[in-house]
């Protein structure tokens, strides 16, 4: 009997498990467009957007985990927000630190930063728990945004 209700308990949890997963992939949020692939990207602002300062600035991250710089864990990083940055820094070094590349250490997924008018790139760069790229770096679109 005892066998026979955990088999029962087990098939229910796969059925309801498999319509939520159908449900999430049926689901379209049309306020938001995510990447494809797993990968880290800009939420807000959108690519082209035109803003006024101070502006909030929204992490995304898909198919990793975030955790705090310090704690070595599988599958995760933290947020650098590259601002105006030309080239990416030196992928095998820890990522800089100054005002052109801003560390979220403590795992935050968003920010608010303050800007001068005029047109600016950002773009994120996921960093290890000692602050260094990912051996296939996790690297965001780099989007481009008006101040005004």
């Amino acid at each position: 009997m005892r066998k026979n209700l955990y088999a029962i308990f087990v098939i229910s949890l796969q059925l309801a498990l498999a319509g939520c997963a159908q449900k999430a992939a049926t689901t379209s949020d049309s306020s938001h467009s995510f990447p494809e692939s797993d990968g880290v990207y800009i939420v807000t602002p959108r690519d082209g957007d035109t803003v006024s300062s101070p502006l909030t600035v929204r992490f995304g991250l898909k198919g990793m985990g975030v955790a705090p710089a310090g704690v070595e864990k599988a599958n995760t990083g933290h947020h650098h927000l590259l601002i105006d940055v030309n080239e990416l820094p030196d992928l095998s070094m820890p990522i800089p630190a100054d005002e052109n590349h801003v560390h979220f250490g403590g795992g935050q997924t968003e920010t608010t930063i303050e800007l001068a008018p005029g047109v600016h790139t950002l773009q994120l760069l996921l960093g290890n728990y000692l602050h260094i790229p990912h051996e296939s770096p996790v690297v965001s679109k780099k989007i481009s945004i008006t101040v005004q």
